[in-house]
């Protein structure tokens, strides 16, 4: 089992750095107007969205799991309107998956199976860390999404790379 553990942390944490160099790559072709820019009020903006991956991962990571205070405002992500750059949005992001990342590597199997409450939730340690991995992605799916409509780019996430190769059974 503790194999299986290691094997799941390890994935989960090179996703979450995955996804983050994603969402570099939408900033990096992205100007400071269109990283807030909103496509219409039931939307939100990238840095919206950033800052909610923000507080998800803190909330469930190091909060629920890490046992730190959870000072999570969740309506606050979605209701700032500016005031961070593209750069500081990236910190924040960055800070807050190397944190995750280095918290859930601590935990062992006893820790995982436990049972906390979490935003209103039920979920154990592993449920814990397939949402907010899960999470991130749809997001940066979101993200990349925004950034395509916005600029009209290929992002090249798969640059390089032969997806049409079949499975060897």
């Amino acid at each position: 089992m503790e194999k299986i553990k290691k094997e799941f942390i390890k994935d989960c944490s090179r996703h979450l750095n995955e996804y983050t160099k994603r969402v570099k790559i939408c900033l990096d072709i992205l100007n400071e107007e269109q990283v807030w820019q909103k496509p219409n009020e039931a939307s939100n903006s990238i840095a919206n969205l950033i800052l909610h991956l923000c507080g998800n991962m803190t909330q469930y990571v190091l909060s629920s799991l890490g046992g730190k205070p959870d000072f999570r405002e969740r309506d606050i992500e979605f209701s700032v309107k500016g005031g961070l750059t593209k750069e500081q949005l990236f910190e924040k992001l960055s800070a807050v998956v190397k944190s995750v990342i280095e918290e859930i590597q601590i935990h062992d199997e006893e820790s995982l199976l436990k049972t906390r409450m979490v935003q209103g939730f039920e979920k154990n340690g592993i449920a814990i860390i397939l949402h907010i991995t899960e999470h991130y992605s749809y997001h940066t799916g979101q993200i990349a999404l925004l950034t395509k409509l916005m600029t009209n780019e290929d992002l090249g996430f798969y640059k390089g790379m032969n997806l049409n190769k079949k499975n060897q059974l």
